[in-house]
């Protein structure tokens, strides 16, 4: 992993332009600074982790990202779209046109089989994939008709993902995606993001603490309480199953 403070990426299409946003959370008396100031771009397609420990503020980027947070200072623009100024009810329609969330838990209907779960969300979306195919693309095609609780916790996340990607997002946002799962099914789960970033060209955003999993990113932003602390660049991407765990 190399830094990256001379590289320009001005041909890359930036789709998030970050300037500025901090977010208190009134306490009590006590006021709780989550993000001081953080400014970043993210461009179209690529692989990005924000790498830090808990309390840092990676969740609160990511839901301000994802446009279930808003800042209470600065600015979140999407595409042409200013987030930081939007309500309630076009954050919502935001949220359904464009992002996909993959969270720790897997949050997942008990009562529906895998298809039916990614079903519930291709049945809202413009353009969805197939529910069979988006399945397909993390590997659980023969896997169809099963329940959750005939499911791996692998596999669980796994059909996570798959409806997460179904409705076709331009962002992939993942709140510790295998902070639940063991390493060897943490590498399956990781192989299944890798490959929708790499297939569909969604743009992927992975929040974590293992600072193994930064070298399979193009791009790795640490946070270190609500600050971003540095910003380094994968000369080599490395494949989930070579990590150093």
């Amino acid at each position: 992993m190399t830094s990256d403070p001379h590289r320009s990426e001005q041909h890359l299409e930036s789709i998030f332009r970050v300037h500025g946003v901090t977010k208190i959370y009134p306490m009590g008396e006590v006021q709780v600074h989550a993000l001081r100031g953080v400014d970043l771009d993210l461009y179209a397609g690529e692989f990005v982790v924000l790498l830090g420990p808990s309390g840092s503020g990676k969740s609160t980027l990511l839901n301000i990202l994802g446009g279930l947070d808003t800042p209470s200072a600065g600015t979140v623009v999407y595409g042409d779209h200013d987030l930081s100024v939007y309500d309630d009810t076009t954050l919502t329609n935001y949220r359904r046109e464009h992002v996909g969330f993959v969270f720790q838990f897997y949050n997942l209907i008990p009562s529906l089989t895998a298809r039916e779960n990614v079903a519930l969300v291709t049945e809202i979306a413009e353009h969805p994939l197939a529910p069979d195919e988006a399945l397909k693309l993390v590997d659980l095609g023969d896997r169809l008709d099963h329940f959750p609780s005939q499911l791996s916790g692998g596999e669980q996340q796994r059909v996570a993902i798959a409806r997460a990607i179904a409705k076709r997002p331009d962002v992939l946002l993942c709140d510790e995606p295998t902070g639940a799962l063991d390493i060897t099914t943490g590498i399956i789960v990781l192989e299944a993001i890798e490959r929708v970033n790499r297939e569909l060209g969604t743009t992927t955003v992975v929040i974590t603490h293992n600072a193994g999993i930064a070298d399979m990113a193009d791009r790795v932003f640490h946070l270190t309480d609500g600050s971003i602390t540095q910003v380094q660049r994968n000369a080599g991407k490395k494949p989930p199953r070579d990590l150093n765990w």
